[in-house]
Formats: structure tokens, sequence, C-alpha cells
């Protein structure tokens, strides 16, 4: 049934890259504000400016993650440690989590500005899984997923959400960890073995191998299928329609 094996009857889906495009708006806020960032971390330093790279840093760093959990291992990647400061840090603050707050301003406005878009694949997609009596989460790292999904008209398709919000209140580590994962599972009241989990980031792909879910779909939006395999992908596609 739509491209998923018999035993499936629950869809996982991830929000930035599968559902809507804002994939696009998350990695220009990143890229604004790591250089803005690296920039005075390099000239207080004296050492070279490097950007951040909207490709491979992006992807191998950020995408998928929570908030937080995408400054940290950015900037050990550049060996560069800070403190964590608090989650509720104004984002003026030099802390991991100032830091991701000043990047959350960036998408906020961009949001307000209209810039949310679906794929209309993932739509046609979302529908045909309704129709068919697939129930339906979003599992996403976002803490303004709620937000996104209004803004793109399809929060009505979705019967459950695990998103930023959600892990930070009740404590669930963020992917490559399969906690929100399996969230959204025990939300729809379904085994995670008959769950389809859809992400476009390979820390998204991770953990749904990691939660033992029954199919991972990688979604290749941007030529990284190679990487989505060798993250768990079971199956990779270009967009959510080419499994109709």
């Amino acid at each position: 049934m739509l491209g998923l094996p018999s035993q499936v009857t629950a869809c996982l889906f991830d929000l930035d890259g599968v559902l809507t495009q804002t994939a696009l708006v998350h990695n220009a806020a990143w890229k604004q504000t790591f250089d803005a960032f690296l920039k005075s971390w390099a000239d207080q330093r004296g050492e070279p400016f490097v950007p951040f790279d909207s490709e491979a840093d992006y992807h191998r760093y950020v995408d998928g993650r929570q908030r937080a959990d995408g400054v940290r291992t950015f900037l050990a990647s550049r060996d560069i440690t800070l403190p964590e400061g608090d989650p509720d840090d104004t984002p003026d603050r030099e802390t991991v989590n100032g830091i991701g707050n000043r990047k959350n301003l960036l998408v906020l406005q961009k949001i307000k500005e209209g810039a949310v878009q679906v794929y209309p694949g993932s739509v046609e997609y979302l529908k045909a899984a309704h129709a068919a009596g697939l129930r339906r989460a979003v599992v996403s790292a976002s803490a303004n997923c709620k937000d996104v999904l209004e803004a793109a008209g399809i929060a009505d398709l979705l019967e459950a959400r695990v998103d930023g919000v959600v892990a930070r209140e009740l404590g669930l580590p963020g992917k490559p960890a399969p906690d929100t994962f399996l969230k959204g599972a025990e939300l729809l009241g379904i085994d995670p073995a008959n769950c389809a989990v859809f992400e476009d980031a390979q820390a998204g792909v991770a953990a749904g191998r990691a939660g033992g879910f029954g199919i991972v779909i990688g979604v290749d939006r941007v030529g990284q299928a190679d990487a989505l395999r060798e993250h768990g992908a079971d199956v990779v596609v270009k967009d959510l329609k080419d499994l109709l």
C-alpha cells in the first residue's frame, strides 16, 4: 500500500525537507548565524575566517537535529566549545542556546514573511495515506513545527505531533536518537515495527534505523541518496509522489 510493506499501518513524517520546503529556510538561517559568529570568533583571535558550508556542514552536523544539538555538533567540528547556557538565553548571549535562539529568530521572521511552502507530492501522499486509513504523525526537531504546519495548511492531515517543544517538555533526546519517533508511534498507538519513517536528513534516517521501525524511507532533495542509504534508509526517493 502506497509503496509500503503490508504490515505498515502508520506513517511518521519529518517536517523540514519532507513535507515542507522549510529546510531551505533553516539552512539559510544557520548560514547567516554561524558566519556572523565565526567571523567574530576568528577576528578576536587573529585567525582566518572559514565560513559555514551550506552543503557539507549543514547536512553533516545540523540537519535534522534539535537546535542546541546542531550548534554543539557544528562548533565541535571547529574545535570550539561554548557554555551551554539556558534554553531561554537571549539571542545576544554567546552560548550554545544563545546562538540557537539567534538562528530561530531568523526562521520565525522568514515564516512570518510567507517563506513556508509545501512539496505538492508530499501533500498528495498525505491525502492518499489518510484515504487509505493509515495513521499519520509529524516528528520534527523544530520548535516551530506547529506554526509551520498551520502556515502550510496541512495541520489537519496529521493526527499527532512530536516536535522540539514536546521533546524539551518530555526530556527526549533528539535525532539521531530514535526517541522522538518512538514517541510519535506511541501517540498513534502503533508498534514501531508497523510504522514507516520518512526522513530527508542523515540524522533522522539514523534515528529511524535505530528505532526498529518497519521501513525507513529516505527523501533525497539535495543529491545525498548514498549518504541516506549509509545511515539506514531502506528506500530512497526524490519525492513522496514516487511511492504512489
